[in-house]
């Protein structure tokens, strides 16, 4: 894949980051622990992170403690490859960019279970509890051929607080408080026997919140002299707008005997929202996922999984007080899935999958419900220093017909210390209810937007740490946008997105560096803004996370940034770029308890992801923790 011109200044100061740090002195057995952890997204398998040719992120529990990160967002922010625009604070709007596709080109997962609206299409973000998460696994790149409908960006899957690296019994408590009126309290207990674990966690989060748009109203009448539109809400309301919270997390797994195992898993998280709006400014929201796998092991090299899952993505709409507007969206699903580890070095899997979208709302749509139905399989393989990942899907929908997508993905030893891997996959993503069904809006004959992606990396291993730099482009055709034609949505646009992730993991004189890259050109291919950039995604982003331990101490310290972006198609409404310092410091002060501060923007900087929607200033946060982070 050729690589734009203006890559090639960030290409040499990838190169240069590389070959700089390998100066620097680390912990081997620390790196060689991070590459043996077992992921399971980027293959729908268990493989370890080494033998993973997809391009993934693992956070762990650990990581989420130490970061002292008070939202999944803010976890996320910065990390390769991923950017944020969110509408004016905790649990307000929020989307995610993942390699600059669109805020509906990444799919979800919360233990297996797919996550979102079925109305407006994306997922709800800012509502997923950071302290019901145990794991993330990040997966970047079209993941269609595993997982259908919305994998054009990538995969994100949540798993939820369980007891598998449990003792006999333990619990854990935090209780936080900081600026903004905000507070924190969370308990949990988990535990695991001769044939069984359980994990059960409770949590509530609340915060006074502050002014989230600093936006108008319209002035005047609409059509007579003197009439002034409004701005970003089109509300005049300087108030503080809060968020609360409360969640809960179960999660229980029982061997039966030798061949058959039994696996549940439960998150509810129950949210009220107050923002700026002309039409509404509150809402009650309730995100839920319940899923069970039944597997039978046959031997060492057969598996059988059979999974069902149903989640839950409901709004209740108010204005001041008044309801206005409910959207549910149920979605449920089921599986079988066959695992066949041929030998040490073949594996093959095969599946059958359904999906049904439900879409309850006093909005009474067109149509509110579809069934999707596929077949896919995989094929993986090392033959010598090459690995190979074969993937296929074929979906067959009611309401657009049958979608084929595949994958191929191969890997280079080039040496003990440095891998080589390229790819090539397509994607698509089914329209939403909104686009489809909306009364007096709703374009029925849509097509699925499609994607294709091609990919090239280089990793390196060593004793001082470990790198990785990955190019790709992604072209995505038949994008729906607003057709004047038609006075309706239509299949009418094109981009392609190409870009750089540069990552190192070392250890500098005791602190263990992490440091994530990103440039992109998400650029539009479409009529009179062909050449723009894709609204609210910036050309750079970056961050990096400095920690070390002294003893029963620990200190840390983020810095992420983004670059300058723009809020509409037409690129005339430009957002600052900025770069947010933040501080964290923990005391181990006895066993299994810890006392944590955190300084988020050091700097007070003033900036926004999305025009007219504020940000947070200068933040703190003090929590006082039991339990040991794993």
């Amino acid at each position: 894949m050729k690589i734009s011109s203006r890559y090639a200044r960030p290409a040499r100061l990838a190169v240069a980051i590389i070959a700089a740090s390998s100066c620097f002195a680390a912990s081997a057995a620390d790196a060689a622990g991070k590459l043996d952890t077992v992921v399971v997204t980027g293959s729908r398998q268990p493989l370890a992170l080494r033998q993973a040719l997809a391009s993934t992120t693992v956070i762990s529990r650990g990581d989420i403690e130490r970061s002292q990160a008070r939202s999944l967002l803010e976890l996320l922010r910065g990390r390769a490859g991923i950017q944020f625009a969110n509408n004016g604070g905790a649990g307000k709007a929020s989307s995610l960019f993942l390699r600059g596709t669109e805020s509906d080109h990444t799919l979800l997962l919360v233990d297996g279970v797919r996550m979102g609206s079925a109305s407006s299409g994306g997922a709800a973000w800012q509502d997923i509890p950071l302290d019901q998460i145990e794991r993330i696994e990040i997966v970047r790149g079209p993941y269609s051929s595993l997982y259908g409908s919305e994998a054009i960006g990538g995969v994100i899957q949540i798993f939820t607080r369980n007891g598998s690296n449990a003792e006999a019994f333990n619990s854990n408590l935090l209780v936080a408080a900081g600026s903004y009126g905000s507070r924190k309290i969370r308990a949990g207990i988990a535990g695991q026997g001769a044939r069984g674990r359980y994990s059960l966690t409770v949590a509530h989060d609340e915060t006074n919140g502050f002014n989230a748009c600093r936006g108008r109203a319209a002035q005047g009448r609409w059509g007579q002299p003197g009439y002034v539109p409004g701005a970003g809400c089109f509300a005049d309301e300087p108030d503080r707008d809060g968020y609360r919270n409360q969640s809960i997390s179960a999660n229980a797994g029982l061997d039966l005997n030798a061949q058959w195992h039994l696996q549940g898993n439960a998150l509810l998280a129950r949210t009220r929202n107050h923002y700026d709006g002309s039409f509404v400014n509150e809402a009650e929201g309730r995100q839920q996922a319940l899923g069970a796998q039944l597997r039978y092991q046959l031997n060492e090299n057969f598996s059988l999984t059979l999974s069902a899952g149903r989640s839950a993505d409901h709004s209740e709409n108010y204005k001041n007080g008044i309801w206005k507007s409910t959207f549910n969206t149920d979605r449920s699903q089921a599986g079988l899935q066959a695992d066949w580890n041929l030998d040490e070095d073949r594996r093959l899997l095969a599946g059958l999958e359904w999906n049904r979208d439900v879409l309850e709302s006093d909005t009474v749509y067109t149509q509110n419900r579809r069934n999707n139905r596929a077949l896919y399989a995989q094929w993986w393989q090392v033959i010598g220093a090459h690995s190979l990942q074969l993937s296929g899907r074929h979906d067959r929908n009611d309401q657009f017909g049958n979608r084929n997508t595949g994958s191929l993905q191969w890997g280079w030893q080039l040496s003990d210390a440095l891998r080589v891997s390229a790819s090539w996959g397509n994607a698509f993503k089914a329209p939403t209810f909104n686009e489809l069904y909306y009364p007096g809006y709703g374009n029925a004959a849509l097509r699925p937007e499609r994607a294709r992606n091609l990919e090239l990396g280089l990793r390196g291993e060593h004793e001082w740490g470990g790198w990785n730099v990955q190019a790709f482009q992604n072209t995505v055709d038949d994008l729906i946008a607003y057709d004047a034609a038609i006075y309706a949505p239509g299949n009418v646009d094109r981009a392609r997105i190409r870009g750089l992730e540069v990552g190192v993991d070392t250890d500098i004189a005791g602190w263990q560096v992490r440091a994530a890259l990103t440039w992109l050109n998400p650029e539009s291919l479409s009529g009179k803004h062909r050449g723009n950039l894709l609204p609210r995604r910036a050309r750079q982003t970056g961050r990096i996370d400095v920690e070390r331990s002294f003893g029963d101490f620990e200190l840390g310290a983020s810095l992420t940034g983004a670059g300058r972006r723009y809020d509409d198609l037409a690129n005339s409404n430009a957002l600052g770029g900025y770069g947010q310092a933040d501080l964290r410091a923990g005391w181990r002060f006895a066993q299994g308890w810890q006392l944590q501060a955190a300084v988020e923007n050091v700097f007070d900087k003033r900036y926004e992801t999305a025009a007219f929607y504020n940000q947070a200033g200068r933040t703190w946060l003090v929590s006082l923790r039991y339990g040991a982070a794993r």
